[in-house]
């Protein structure tokens, strides 16, 4: 499993790399690039998978809830720390309460379950967004303020999930060729994103400090224990309980780093985060596997 793990994570550090590597070729546009990742393809990835998804009500629920007392936990622990410490809450918190659920933890369940794990996981990862791009942004752009709430209510993003999901369960039709267009532009926002975190990389520097080792502690370690909580406070079994506890304890997001830089706000912290966590992968994602069953 170490081995599968790593398979899958490579594709990933490939483009980060690429990414990285292309900023000392060319000039690259960090703003233009995050803008139509952000903006334009992500939004009918999210939309797609929402709209093709055969998951019930209940379980949707479920998963929420799992989903939502992890944040909420990680939340409060990484506020508290960075209050405490002084470090700079809209880089730190994002990095620890958002996990890379849906570029790594995708093909990750598709590979360990099949197509049954991957649909909980595609649910469980657009849950997160709807924080990432709500909870996220508020944290990011300027805490609870008419400015953060403005943001919020311009995602694109968000009107994705809400009209994926409104789409979904009033089962109203779409064409054909609408749909298609969806799934086509929708499969370039992970490699995409991948691609951007390594531009970013390429005009930052990796930063090593005491709070890298407790934002990695809290991501990996905090977001395990969360998800064993949030299984076993929603009653799931099975599959879905290895998906959330898996999830949970995933890597950085690659938008904890990513959305900064859509804000103009500096994202070194949160980028070393997502190389680190993501480079430890290859040993605590099977770990995480093996201690879930």
């Amino acid at each position: 499993m170490i081995i599968q793990s790593f398979v899958q994570l490579l594709p990933i550090l490939i483009l980060v790399a690429g990414g990285f590597f292309l900023t000392r070729i060319y000039h690259l546009s960090q703003d233009t690039l995050v803008k139509v990742i952000v903006d334009f393809f992500m939004p009918m990835l999210i939309f797609h998978a929402l709209y093709t998804s055969d998951i019930g009500g209940h379980m949707v629920f479920n998963l929420a809830g799992a989903a939502t007392l992890m944040v909420l936990i990680l939340l409060g622990l990484a506020y508290l720390y960075s209050r405490i410490t002084g470090i700079e809450a809209n880089q730190f918190i994002p990095s620890v309460i958002f996990m890379n659920s849906g570029f790594l933890g995708i093909p990750l369940m598709k590979l360990w379950g099949g197509i049954a794990a991957m649909n909980l996981i595609v649910i469980y990862d657009q849950i997160q967004t709807i924080y990432i791009f709500t909870l996220g942004i508020l944290i990011i752009a300027g805490g609870f303020s008419t400015k953060g709430l403005k943001e919020m209510i311009k995602s694109p993003i968000l009107w994705a999930i809400f009209l994926g999901f409104s789409f979904r369960f009033l089962e109203l039709p779409l064409a054909d060729p609408l749909l298609a267009t969806m799934a086509f532009g929708g499969n370039a926002a992970p490699p995409l994103a991948a691609l951007a975190v390594g531009a970013a990389l390429g005009e930052t520097k990796l930063h090593f400090n005491r709070h890298l080792f407790a934002a990695l502690f809290l991501r990996i370690t905090g977001g395990f224990l969360c998800g064993l909580l949030g299984s076993s406070i929603f009653g799931l079994t099975g599959i879905s309980r290895t998906v959330v506890i898996v999830a949970s304890s995933l890597p950085t997001a690659v938008f904890a780093s990513v959305l900064p830089l859509r804000y103009g706000i500096k994202a070194d912290f949160a980028a070393t985060m997502v190389v680190i966590s993501t480079l430890l992968g290859a040993v605590t994602i099977p770990l995480t596997f093996w201690l879930a069953s």
